[in-house]
């Protein structure tokens, strides 16, 4: 059976690291001591909860889960079953193992050692996530593994994981002491009577594992594809002398072109999509790696100071109404709200909640509903 480290490396591939050298405009060296740092680190903090049963029996349902979602977007021919599955599921998962402030920080070590911009780390470890992800749902689904199997598993491996990480790197909020193999192989065995229910779940989760294999062709193509989607980073001049790097098919091209545009007047009807906004599930929060999005926006607003905008948020149709609306609205004051700390001066810019209403795609899908949970912006003056 392969380790954790040789499944890693194969997520890791040439066409994955040239993918994203192309789309983030960094070396493809950067990009592979990113993502192999980045994986390394997860898996190592991950092993540091080795005789946390609990809390590895949830990282297998979300690695259950992750897999079967996979599986069905592939099977429904989705091309957006990416945007729908790996993102959350990553994100979710690095939400896990790192608080906010950790997170930034290893977002910040990945850059040091890798030598690439803090943007680009915040798009490594994103893309980590899902490799990580698909290693340990081969790891569990052909091995059966339970919590206890896993926390096993991750301890023997330990020392490989290391063998990925720079010399020196240090894992912010990790514990200091990471368990020994022993302490996790000489754990007490549950009575005969308790291995029912794990059985029939690890029953279950070779039947996915199987299906999931026969498609697993799909899974680095989508962890890159949202990348693929908004095209190679370029950098683009601003009145004032300010240069963003930005993708060829981002929101900040879109938005840039309609102001240039002469014969696109300010309407009611014309919005655009924030595309690498994310927030914690079910809150207001804004993700840290929303940052570059919106100092990119807030740069183009001062830019052009003419111009007004608003900032309407959206969900899908699942839930209680009334509380979609107040999530909707809460998203869009956020947003609001990070522009103008980052200058936007408050009177050009308004926000308001529309929650299910105007959806932009079919809300009895999954891929669909994640298109209609969005923020986006109308130009209201220019």
């Amino acid at each position: 059976m392969s380790s954790l480290l040789d499944l890693l490396k194969d997520q890791i591939s040439p066409e994955v690291v040239r993918g994203l050298a192309s789309n983030l405009g960094e070396s493809t060296d950067s990009i592979q001591r990113g993502l192999q740092t980045g994986s390394a680190a997860l898996l190592t903090t991950l092993a540091s909860k080795a005789q946390e049963e609990g809390f590895l029996g949830q990282i297998i349902n979300l690695v259950s889960s992750f897999a079967s979602r996979r599986t069905m977007g592939a099977a429904a021919g989705s091309g957006t079953s990416a945007t729908s599955t790996a993102p959350p599921a990553g994100s979710t998962f690095l939400n896990m193992l790192f608080s906010g402030s950790n997170l930034s920080a290893i977002q910040g070590k990945i850059a040091e050692v890798s030598g690439m911009r803090s943007s680009s780390a915040v798009s490594i470890l994103a893309s980590a996530a899902p490799m990580v992800l698909s290693a340990l749902a081969s790891k569990i689904n052909t091995g059966g593994l339970t919590a206890s199997g896993l926390g096993s598993m991750l301890t023997a491996e330990l020392s490989q994981l290391r063998s990925l990480l720079p010399s020196g790197f240090s894992i912010p909020g990790l514990s200091s002491v990471l368990p020994q193999a022993s302490q996790v192989r000489e754990k007490v065995r549950p009575k005969a009577s308790r291995w029912l229910v794990p059985t029939i779940v690890v029953g279950v989760l070779l039947l996915i594992g199987l299906v999931w294999f026969l498609n697993r062709g799909n899974t680095l193509n989508q962890a890159v594809s949202t990348a693929t989607r908004l095209g190679a980073f370029s950098q683009t001049s601003l009145p004032g002398g300010i240069v963003l790097n930005i993708p060829e098919n981002g929101v900040e091209n879109k938005l840039l072109a309609f102001i240039n545009n002469p014969s696109t007047p300010a309407n009611s009807d014309t919005w655009f999509d924030f595309d690498r906004l994310l927030f914690d599930t079910n809150s207001a929060t804004l993700q840290p790696s929303s940052e570059e999005q919106l100092k990119n926006i807030a740069n183009i607003l001062k830019a052009y100071p003419n111009v007004h905008i608003r900032i309407g948020g959206y969900t899908d149709n699942q839930g209680d109404a009334a509380a979609n609306l107040k999530l909707s609205q809460d998203r869009a004051d956020n947003t609001m709200a990070a522009l103008i700390n980052l200058g936007v001066d408050p009177s050009r810019v308004d926000a308001k909640g529309y929650g299910e209403e105007h959806p932009v795609a079919d809300n009895s899908m999954e891929a669909g509903r994640a298109q209609n949970r969005r923020i986006s912006m109308q130009v209201t003056q220019k």
